[in-house]
């Protein structure tokens, strides 16, 4: 793994966005946070040249790349950065009446999804999924 890792956070709930910066900070990554899919694209567009994201959490239900309030922003979002990097891991948040959405999300291309509060498991899927990157990337040199 990268010594420091780069997430881009969107999620437009201010306490939970918080919270999972909150958490993943204190693990030693660099998060940038983005309140709805418009500001994450333009983030995540901003930052490929200099330095890219290592990995994405996108909310499913936020305001989408117009500004709009949609319940399927979050996949909009998702196609836009695998377009522009797709082997970048993404994982969709969910809440609890979501997961089939969510679901659908890992179809399209997301590598998990997550149920929003329980962010000591977020920290645990981003390393998993980091790990995995990792390995693939050691595959593809050898």
């Amino acid at each position: 793994m990268e010594d420091e890792i780069r997430i881009l956070l969107v999620d437009d709930e201010p306490l939970v966005r918080r919270s999972m910066e909150k958490t993943l900070i204190r693990a030693g990554m660099e998060v940038e946070t983005a309140a709805g899919a418009l500001d994450g694209l333009a983030r995540f567009t901003a930052a490929l040249e200099a330095a890219p994201f290592n990995l994405a959490v996108v909310d499913l239900h936020m305001p989408d790349l117009r500004g709009v309030d949609n319940p399927d922003a979050g996949l909009e979002l998702l196609s836009e950065l695998l377009a522009r990097q797709p082997a970048l891991p993404v994982i969709v948040l969910t809440a609890f009446d979501e997961v089939g959405r969510a679901k659908e999300a890992v179809t399209r291309g997301a590598r998990a999804y997550f149920v929003k509060g329980r962010e000591a498991g977020l920290l645990e899927l981003v390393h998993t999924l980091l790990e995995e990157e990792d390995k693939e990337e050691d595959g593809n040199e050898a």
